[in-house]
Parts: structure tokens; sequence; C-alpha cells
């Protein structure tokens, strides 16, 4: 009696444990301690390609590091590594590098986002990544939101080097911010080429092909989105950084491993 009424607790624990964790982990979201095989780390596919990464650190619209960025890494799936590194061999003979800022992002880092942007008073980026837009409308604006095609792993923000590539300075939590939409010359020194606006601009400037965005600024947004779309890329209008391969190798599952070598180890 004593060892069925045990067994029994014991399977109540475990079934409310299970419970628990399926209400932590958002509907479709795999939560993962690894990725599945069909990820790799980018630097093993293509070493070549600038990395950046921005939520690992405090330069971003955030201003801390963002959750599940255990490592400052991008994964992919690896159709979606394999078409970049096929753009960057090309590039590369034209004097350019991509430089990707975001790759896969655990919807862990996307509950970080939303809680974020649910703060009103979590303000301190503001200056520099969406000054004309007030932070409640984030959501209602589609900068914001609480899924994100990053979480199925074949979507990257990227921009372009010229090579030589010059090292980027580095951020310094709490110095002056300019904002994103700012000349050139006024934003935050990025080493890559002039898009119009820095990385993650909440600003309708940011839209890919905004009648405002002209001369070498338009040429620079033309060149990334042709040499993408050449071997399969789809760009988000509304991001000129952001970009999708097609297909998809997970069009209808959102992850959540960490970034982190250990999750991709032994993915070739």
């Amino acid at each position: 009696m004593t060892r069925l009424t045990t067994a029994a607790r014991s399977l109540a624990l475990a079934t409310a444990a299970l419970l628990a964790f399926a209400a932590a982990t958002p509907a479709g979201a795999q939560q993962e301690p690894r990725a599945p095989r069909d990820f790799v780390a980018l630097r093993s596919v293509d070493p070549t390609i600038i990395q950046e990464m921005r939520y690992p650190y405090e330069h971003n619209f955030t201003g801390g590091p963002v959750d599940g960025y255990d490592q400052p890494l991008c994964v992919l799936t690896r159709p979606a590594a394999r078409a970049l590194h096929r753009a960057q061999t090309k590039l590369l003979r034209q004097g350019y590098s991509l430089k990707v800022y975001d790759c896969y992002r655990p919807q862990r880092a996307v509950d970080n986002f939303v809680r974020w942007a649910d703060d009103p008073q979590a303000l301190a980026m503001k200056a520099e990544f969406y000054p004309r837009v007030d932070k409640s409308r984030l959501f209602t604006d589609g900068y914001i939101a609480e899924k994100s095609g990053h979480s199925r792993g074949s979507t990257m923000d990227l921009t372009l080097v010229k090579l030589p590539a010059l090292p980027t300075r580095p951020y310094h939590p709490g110095q002056p911010l300019a904002p994103c939409y700012a000349p050139k010359a006024q934003r935050f020194p990025d080493n890559s080429i002039d898009m119009g606006t820095g990385f993650d601009c909440f600003d309708t400037l940011a839209h890919t092909d905004d009648p405002r965005i002209e001369g070498v600024q338009r040429t620079n947004r033309d060149f990334l989105r042709s040499s993408l779309t050449a071997v399969g890329f789809v760009n988000l209008p509304e991001e000129w950084w952001h970009f999708t391969y097609q297909p998809e190798v997970f069009p209808d599952r959102y992850f959540d491993f960490p970034v982190a070598w250990r999750s991709v180890a032994g993915h070739h």
C-alpha cells in the first residue's frame, strides 16, 4: 500500500511538472537543451562572415544582455548558413563582407523583449533606437511581437561592410546616444556601409523602400537585397536588415534552445 501511494505521488508530481513546463512554454515553441541537427554555427560554414552579435551585450534597444544569448554566436539552419556562404563568396570578390547582428533567436529572448516593451520605465536606449515612437505603441506598430521568425532558425539580421573592415568602437553603457536615423557621421560608429539608419531602428525610415532613402543609401540597400535574394533570401519590407531563407526548414516551429556552442556541438 505504501509502495502504491509513493508511486501515485511520484506520478502526480511528474504530471504537475509537465503541466508547469507546458504553461511556461509558448504554444509552438520547442524548448530543448540542444538544437536539432539541422542547426549549425555559421562560423563552421563560413568563418569569413563578420559577426557583431548585439543581444548578448548592452548595445541594443533593451539596454542590456537578452535572455538566451549565452554566447555571441550566429546559429542558423544549415541551408540558410550555406546560402549566406554563397552570397559571401561573391561579395568578397567585390570587396565587401556580410556582417550579422542576430540570427536564430530563442523564444525566451522574444519573451524578454515582450517584458521590456511592457515596462514603461525602461527607456534607457530610447534616444537611439526609437526616438520618434512612443513605447506604448511598439506592439501596435509591429516593432515588438510575441513570436519571431528568428526563432525558426532561417532568419537573420545583417548588413554589408566594405573591406578591409575597420573595427567597430565598443559601446560604453551610459554614453551619449544619437538617433538611429541621424547622418552616418553622427550615429553610433558602426563599420558597415551607410544604409540610412542603424540596425534595429524603430522608425519608418528603416523600411527597405522608404522613398526618403536616396542616393548612396538607396544604392547600398539595393545592393544588400539583390546580393541575398540571388541566393534565396526574402527581405522583410519594414526592416532593411531582416532576411529569411526560403524555403524554411522549420516553417511552423519555434525553438528555445540557448545560443551557445554547446547547443550545436558536433553539427557540421
